[in-house]
């Protein structure tokens, strides 16, 4: 991307990056970030206007997805565990007293009990102090009748306590044309019944002040809903994307069924329509990044954490209206608010070494899974996003052992086996043995819910006989 491109996408107020100060030292030697040395600001944070309805919306939008738990535990390994209403009205609080305005969530979310626990948390605020995003979320075809739809845009305004909606959104339109058409699945969930209509009229009625989509998918669907915009068939107030620095310009070289952040953005941007951005870290894989790259990163930058530079990144298009996290933890949320009070636009030689960080990421082949549990629950009980979590946490740490004897040959055995007891060791704490890949019978029920569209089944079977063939190598 050559300087003018840029400064067209990301906007004439991006500059460079400023003389660091001195920061404090950890006990590792690093210096301490500046979320963990000192309180955010109250004031400043980086605020959007929507030309839709005038709203000032906050760039830091809190994702109602991963909510915390009792005992402040993991929610991915321990998702039976109930939520920690007190914790959730406490972030909520600070996230208010800190500017944060946006708050998105979902009838699917949280085991169906995310809208129940943000309307509990708002409920406690000023209507006027906050923005709520919440979606129709039929995905399933026993939702797709009008009767169902209806249904559940009603119950949505009863577990959120409120009388309007201020963002609701087409949930993840495209759908998966692997395993089903994705015009005719869009037509099922909203055209066929009628609910697209129905939605507009409530619109017109005020209980909605803002429809939209969220994109995962077949661009072709994209496409049309973005041609029926131009036509004037249906006004779009706003969509949202998924964009982040590795899927910018590598989305489809890592799953060719994706579509580049750069093409989706782009096709907003020139119709003025607001981007409400998803996925600023790949479901946490930006901010756990491989080790040589996060030393790259504090070198440059030793004040700012890892997932800092990726929430710089979503931010500074001028046509992102707010960019989404999924804050579990009070640490997170620090220090996302210091991302964005206020924002410090990535410049282009910032911009430039970004794109080489995706690309040391891309040639890592990690499995693209941003652990959003949408292919759970697993009807065989394997736990499909810890196996790739493991997966993909072993290539961060480099305790791939390699079983091939040309590639043996050129590693010491040594080393080899400390990479084959990591990973098998790694693997059993990780994931309990009865639901490990080895359990998976290929039905494909999870496939078609991935939003990145990854061949489940595929990579099952692709860890399993990887284990396998690690464990014939003899004993730990």
């Amino acid at each position: 991307m050559d300087r003018r491109q840029f400064l067209k996408i990301f906007g004439g107020t991006a500059v460079a990056s400023s003389t660091l100060l001195a920061a404090c030292k950890k006990s590792d030697g690093q210096q301490k970030t500046l979320a963990e040395r000192q309180e955010p600001p109250t004031d400043k944070m980086t605020m959007r206007v929507n030309p839709n309805t005038n709203d000032k919306v906050s760039l830091l939008g809190y994702g109602m997805m991963r909510l915390p738990i009792e005992g402040g535990g993991n929610p991915r390994e321990n998702p039976d565990a109930d939520y920690d209403q007190e914790m959730i009205n406490k972030q909520v609080d600070y996230a208010i007293a800190h500017g944060v305005n946006y708050f998105d969530t979902s009838p699917a979310y949280c085991r169906g009990l995310s809208e129940r626990c943000t309307g509990i948390a708002l409920h406690r605020h000023p209507r006027d102090k906050y923005f709520i995003a919440t979606k129709m979320s039929n995905f399933s075809p026993d939702t797709w009748t009008r009767e169902s739809s209806i249904e559940m845009f009603e119950n949505s305004l009863k577990e959120l306590q409120v009388d309007y909606i201020d963002y609701l959104l087409l949930h993840g339109i495209g759908g998966d044309s692997r395993y089903l058409d994705s015009e005719e699945t869009f037509n099922a969930r909203y055209m066929d019944n009628g609910i697209l209509d129905w939605l507009v009229e409530q619109k017109k009625k005020g209980r909605i002040r803002n429809l939209g989509f969220s994109y995962h998918g077949d661009v072709e669907i994209y496409d049309m809903l973005l041609k029926w915009h131009d036509e004037g068939r249906y006004h779009w107030d706003f969509a949202q994307i998924e964009l982040n620095y590795l899927d910018w310009e590598w989305a489809d070289e890592i799953n060719d069924r994706n579509t580049d952040a750069s093409y989706l953005y782009a096709e907003l941007e020139k119709r003025g329509i607001p981007a409400v951005i998803m996925e600023p870290l790949l479901g946490g894989r930006l901010a756990n990044v491989p080790d040589p790259v996060v030393a790259k990163m504090k070198q440059r930058e030793p004040e700012s954490s890892v997932a800092s530079w990726a929430f710089r990144y979503a931010g500074t298009p001028k046509g992102v209206l707010t960019v989404l996290s999924g804050m579990t933890y009070m640490e997170h949320l620090r220090d996302n608010i210091f991302s964005y009070a206020p924002l410090k636009p990535i410049s282009k030689e910032e911009n430039d070494f970004l794109m080489e960080v995706a690309e040391d990421i891309y040639n890592l082949k990690t499995i693209p899974c941003n652990e959003c549990n949408y292919c759970m629950p697993c009807p065989y009980g394997i736990n499909i996003p810890a196996i790739l979590a493991h997966y993909n946490k072993c290539i961060k740490e480099g305790n791939i052992p390699h079983v091939e004897e040309e590639q043996k040959k050129h590693m010491e055995a040594a080393e080899y086996r400390r990479r084959r007891r990591a990973f098998l060791i790694g693997y059993d704490r990780s994931v309990p043995k009865l639901r490990q890949a080895n359990h998976c019978i290929q039905c494909g029920q999870c496939s078609p819910h991935c939003p990145q569209r990854i061949d489940i089944p595929k990579e099952m079977r692709r860890i399993d006989e990887f284990t396998e063939a690690l464990k014939r190598e003899g004993r730990l």
